[in-house]
């Protein structure tokens, strides 16, 4: 370093004459007060006895500017190089031009192995000068700052870069680049998901920067970004290829409920599940697994949307085309139920192979029947084939023609007036359908249910899986119907019960049931009748009501339409009509009585006396009392 440096000493002597006091004047007449002088109040720094030699003012000028140029004019913040002039145990000495070195501690130089004396290194400043006036500088800093500034321009640019992961953090990785930490999130780190980050740590792979903050300096990097370039570009170059029919081999890499898509090398295709095979399936994971390999043919793909659909059993012959000879019409086959519908269902004899059997085909019963309470899908049936044609693809099949018609033999099995026993299948509001066996069956009417009791519903009456005794009323063979009866198994009680609910006797009964136009009554011997309204009347002015018991004259007894119809007023009624009638006949007799004997004592008496007199008029006035009444 340089230093001016422009002394001017003084001689010595001049210095002492400066500083020594002047001769003092002449006598006055009051001496003046002394001077107290101080030191080198007169000293003239610019003579020096020993140099008097004098820069010129052009020539200071000049070795002032040769001074500045020594030394390196820094700011903080700043990166300048710097040359290693001295290691310690723990720092390493670095020159920058400054005036004085500045020491960084040994742990920034860790990724720099065999570090010398003399090498140079690039630093940032951090202070020039700190509490203490050391000079403070950074490696660190510096290589963080060229860092974001390359990872700031490769964002621009899209350029590739490798990274070294470092550790794992919360929903991701730390990938080292170019020195600095940045942030791989998990679901960047593949195409794939991926669960386990631990296999990640340590591994250097390439990135790519997907996204920078410039104010906290923070950067994100992407490894999945360069695998979907690499797809991206595989696909481009695939569909450039891609023609309808072509097959291809793929690995099946996630199956949904819909089908399975694949992996064609970079590019997915989608492979339906009513193209995995040419019979039905329920789910695609019945016959695929993840990670299978399969050869699979192109139906379909779109350049924009870059869709492919795939098929597979495109690659095999329809079953139709393939059909056995063992398949014809009059042949019995063995299928499963794979798809119900109400009016049938149909059988799976073969892969692609199905036959329809209608609702018609499954009894030889005329009777409704459910088909989606009759069969179960997986259930398997034997049928035979109806009708069979290959080029509508179409299978008609029948399960009751697998035993003979049981309506052949009728007449024979279940003739009228026939007495058998029956499952109750089904109940409609109008009556019961009764099976005697697979096949034949028939209804009861409600009405022929009971001779005495009428059901509003057959359900008062029975229950469907209820077994219930009948009586075959007549055959309908061209219908394959059965009219079935139940109160026909039983003598007719109506024809005996007339005498007994003649008209006009009274019988017990209690009120079942009410309604706004009269009341149904039990009677003895299980009968029923009808009480209108107006005949529910009481003698006190109320009514018979519900569930109680009361006397009931017969008004109506109609045998053929079953029929009873009965009355309470009228019992209270005819009773006061025959107190009145009682009474008038009592009155009667005694008046007849009375004029007998009035005939009898005139016929005696010839003359009249007084005390005959008084009995007659006594006798009259009782008679015609009598005669009043």
């Amino acid at each position: 370093m340089f230093q001016n440096i422009f002394v001017k000493q003084l001689n010595a002597d001049e210095q002492e004459g400066a500083a020594a006091p002047a001769e003092a004047p002449a006598a006055t007449t009051k001496a003046p007060e002394p001077v107290v002088a101080t030191a080198h109040d007169d000293f003239d720094w610019s003579i020096d006895k020993r140099n008097v030699s004098a820069y010129a003012s052009d020539e200071k000028a000049k070795y002032d500017k040769v001074y500045d140029a020594t030394f390196v004019s820094i700011t903080d913040g700043e990166l300048i190089k710097g040359t290693v002039v001295g290691m310690t145990k723990t720092d390493v000495v670095l020159n920058i031009g400054f005036k004085s070195d500045g020491l960084i501690s040994f742990n920034e130089f860790r990724d720099q192995q065999g570090l010398k004396i003399g090498d140079e290194v690039e630093v940032m400043v951090v202070e020039k000068e700190d509490r203490q006036g050391n000079l403070n500088l950074s490696r660190k800093q510096a290589r963080i700052t060229r860092a974001w500034e390359k990872i700031v321009e490769v964002h621009k640019t899209g350029e590739i870069v490798t990274g070294t992961v470092t550790s794992k953090t919360k929903g991701g990785l730390i990938v080292d680049v170019f020195g600095m930490e940045t942030f791989l999130p998990g679901s960047q780190i593949d195409v794939k998901p991926v669960t386990d980050y631990d296999q990640f740590v340590g591994k250097t792979m390439e990135f790519k920067v997907v996204k920078v903050n410039e104010a906290i300096k923070n950067a994100v990097v992407s490894h999945k970004a360069l695998i979907e370039s690499d797809i991206e570009a595989q696909r481009a170059e695939i569909m450039g290829k891609l023609e309808k029919g072509q097959v291809l081999e793929g690995t099946i890499k996630n199956i949904t409920d819909f089908g399975a898509f694949m992996d064609l090398g970079g590019l997915d295709g989608l492979l339906y599940i009513t193209d995995i095979s040419w019979g039905r399936i329920n789910h695609p994971s019945e016959v695929l697994k993840l990670d299978q390999k399969l050869n699979v043919v192109v139906l379909d793909f779109d350049d924009d949307k870059k869709r492919i659909s795939l098929g597979l059993k495109q690659l095999t012959p329809h079953p139709w085309d393939v059909l056995p000879e063992a398949v014809a019409e009059g042949q019995v086959v063995k299928g499963r139920v794979v798809n119900i519908e109400d009016y049938g269902a149909f059988l799976e004899i073969m892969p692609g192979v199905e036959g329809l059997v209608h609702v018609s085909e499954i009894t030889w019963a005329n009777t409704p029947i459910n088909a989606k309470e009759f069969f179960k899908l997986g259930d398997e049936y034997e049928a035979k084939i109806v009708t069979l044609d290959k080029n509508a693809r179409k299978m008609s099949l029948s399960i009751k023609q697998m035993t003979p018609d049981p309506w052949n033999e009728i007449e024979n099995k279940y003739p009228v007036d026939s007495r058998h026993n029956g499952l109750v299948k089904n109940i409609t509001p109008y009556g019961v359908f009764v099976e005697l066996e697979p096949g034949i069956g028939g209804m009861i009417h409600i009405s022929d249910l009971s001779w005495l009791k009428r059901f509003n519903h057959p359900t008062e009456f029975t229950k469907v899986g209820e077994r219930i005794d009948i009586m075959i009323l007549g055959i309908d063979k061209e219908n394959r119907k059965l009219q079935l009866g139940h109160k026909q198994l039983e003598e007719d009680p109506w024809n005996t019960l007339e005498d007994t609910f003649a008209i006009g006797t009274v019988h017990e009964g209690t009120v079942i049931r009410k309604d706004d136009k009269g009341a149904v009554v039990q009677l003895p011997y299980g009968l029923e009748g009808f009480a209108p309204n107006r005949h529910l009347n009481k003698e006190d002015g109320g009514q018979v009501g519900a569930d109680e018991t009361a006397p009931f004259m017969v008004i109506e007894f109609d045998r053929n339409e079953k029929r009873i119809v009965i009355s309470h007023t009228r019992t209270w009624e005819a009773a006061r009509a025959e107190e009145r009638e009682a009474v008038k006949k009592e009155a009667k007799a005694e008046s007849d009585k009375t004029k007998k004997a009035v005939k009898n004592i005139q016929s005696k008496v010839e003359k009249a006396t007084l005390g005959d007199l008084g009995v007659l008029a006594e006798l009259k006035k009782k008679l015609e009392g009598g005669e009043g009444e």
